[in-house]
């Protein structure tokens, strides 16, 4: 009840900053479990990518969300629980088993759980690998995975910005894919290796970004201590599982700029370069994603 009641009250107010797009929105099922893998650029990801959807979308949140004190944890806690975030402890271990059965009771329930296979943030807006948390989950639930790439989220809120910026952000979403081959092989970990390199590369191919072949925690770790990145030739993989690269061309807005509405299915000969008013200003490094 309440996460309808925060879509109706600060939905609008989202869809007139962010004036949301989206492509493929069809692939989500009407009923039933599903999952939504997403990479994950901002924080407000989260808030954007359900207005595209008419399902309920209940994401997993790191549990520092609803821990906070005083008067500004208490309105962060609420907040959170009203935009259907369910709070886990990401600290490894027991606390990450914990986190895929609070997963798994969801989607138990016919729920629509959204998950961001990179763990957190990506630091430069390249995509890192996945952790393998979504390949059990859809091992062992069976919910069919449906890829999805944030587009421009980054743009409205680069990371460090508390308060976005009124920037357009598209949601993207992907043929769903089908891992029932794999039932009862979830403890295996080539298996589930191979299927979360399966997603991430599904996500790749709807988002153009460059990949990168380490985790986006160790990233920030190696950037905290002033190390580069890419000081092992993470990069040079090219794509996840070592497939190559994909050629992907990039959806843009509706023509007609209505906010809300699906954007045309995109093709080589008719793909339009992000504008000057979508791109990045003076916000740093900001790697430019295939086309």
């Amino acid at each position: 009840m309440f996460y309808w009641l925060m879509k109706m009250i600060v939905g609008p107010v989202l869809r007139l900053a962010f004036r949301p797009w989206s492509r493929g929105a069809h692939h989500v099922p009407q009923q039933g479990p599903a999952i939504l893998a997403s990479n994950h650029l901002a924080v407000i990801d989260s808030f954007v990518l359900p207005l595209t959807v008419p399902r309920k979308v209940q994401f997993l949140g790191k549990s520092d969300y609803f821990t906070g004190s005083g008067l500004k944890g208490r309105l962060t806690a609420g907040f959170m629980k009203g935009v259907g975030t369910v709070p886990v402890d990401r600290s490894g271990g027991r606390a990450s088993e914990a986190a895929l059965r609070t997963g798994l009771r969801l989607l138990g329930e016919d729920e629509l759980l959204g998950i961001y296979p990179e763990g957190t943030r990506s630091p430069d807006g390249r995509l890192y690998r996945g952790k393998t948390g979504v390949a059990r989950l859809a091992l062992e639930s069976g919910a069919p995975v449906i890829p999805v790439a944030m587009i421009g989220s980054d743009v409205a809120q680069p990371l460090g910005k508390t308060i976005p910026r009124p920037k357009r952000i598209g949601v993207v979403y992907g043929e769903p894919l089908d891992f029932s081959r794999y039932k009862g092989m979830e403890e295996d970990r080539f298996i589930l290796r191979s299927v979360t390199d399966e997603i991430t590369y599904a996500i790749m191919s709807l988002s153009g970004q460059e990949y990168v072949d380490i985790y986006a925690a160790t990233a920030k770790a190696r950037l905290a201590q002033g190390v580069p990145i890419d000081a092992d030739g993470a990069t040079a993989v090219g794509a996840p599982g070592g497939r190559p690269i994909p050629d992907v061309v990039l959806p843009t807005p509706p023509a007609d700029d209505g906010e809300g509405e699906e954007a045309p299915e995109a093709d080589a000969e008719t793909a339009a370069t992000p504008t000057e008013d979508d791109r990045p200003a003076d916000d740093g490094p900001h790697p430019r994603r295939r086309q």
